[in-house]
């Protein structure tokens, strides 16, 4: 069997980082347009860090949920029977790698890598980013940037990402809000292509009659109850 996951903000709020879209969420708290686009960037950069800077802090504090390590457990025992667990994640954070998961893809970027304006390459980077940093690939200071992916930019690994689509046998979103795109396109071409689907969510998304299944609660619930369906019992697919 051929899984693909994909998961939002959802997954990770029970370790204590933020969703976006919520009522209460980051960006009724914050300007996205002067915090997450190459304008504000270009407009405000010592701004923008800041931001960033906190919120690579509070990734560091943060620590996997059950939902993080039942994804894990589920791609181990697919990989056991020959099959495989492809993830793709709009999520910044390291928490699916931190609690096991191995075939991460960051649709949206990492916000633990740093990014250089000058070479472009993407280095590992746990501290804040400050204007006179040096980039480790090319030498270059005061041209590091968050690798993550602003609002007008393209979404990374888009051909990685459509072509494990092509070969998954059931298609799965988590802790999505179904309302960015390309992410929220998935489930749609998911169907096209006779894919079973399934979400996984605290509430309803905005495209959940796409969805062929529906179990709604915390991620910490949800996630672990539906991985166990998978791998236990007599009807089991995995």
């Amino acid at each position: 069997m051929n899984l693909f996951v994909l998961t939002g903000a959802g997954c990770s709020a029970e370790s204590g980082l933020g969703t976006f879209r919520d009522t209460d969420g980051v960006w009724a708290r914050f300007d996205p347009m002067k915090l997450a686009t190459p304008e504000g960037f270009a407009a405000d950069p010592d701004l923008v860090q800041a931001f960033y800077n906190a919120r690579r802090r509070n990734t560091r504090a943060a620590s996997p949920n059950a939902a993080h390590f039942a994804l894990a457990r589920l791609e181990a025992a697919l990989e056991r029977r020959g099959g495989s667990l492809f993830l793709c994640t709009q999520n910044i954070d390291d928490l699916h790698e931190r609690a096991g998961s191995h075939n991460v893809v960051h649709m949206h970027g990492e916000l633990l890598r740093a990014r250089c304006l000058q070479c472009g390459a993407a280095s590992p980077w746990q501290d804040d980013i400050g204007g006179d940093d040096v980039c480790p690939a090319c030498r270059a200071a005061g041209t590091l940037r968050p690798h993550v992916v602003w609002f007008g930019e393209m979404p990374l690994y888009m051909h990685e990402i459509h072509d494990a689509l092509e070969e998954a046998d059931l298609f799965v979103a988590i802790g999505t809000s179904g309302s960015v795109y390309p992410a929220a396109g998935f489930v749609a071409a998911a169907r096209q292509l006779g894919i079973r689907t399934c979400e996984l969510n605290l509430d309803p998304s905005d495209n959940a009659g796409y969805f062929d299944e529906r179990f709604y609660g915390p991620a910490s619930e949800t996630v672990p109850a539906w991985a166990g369906r998978l791998t236990a019992g007599p009807d089991a697919v995995v």
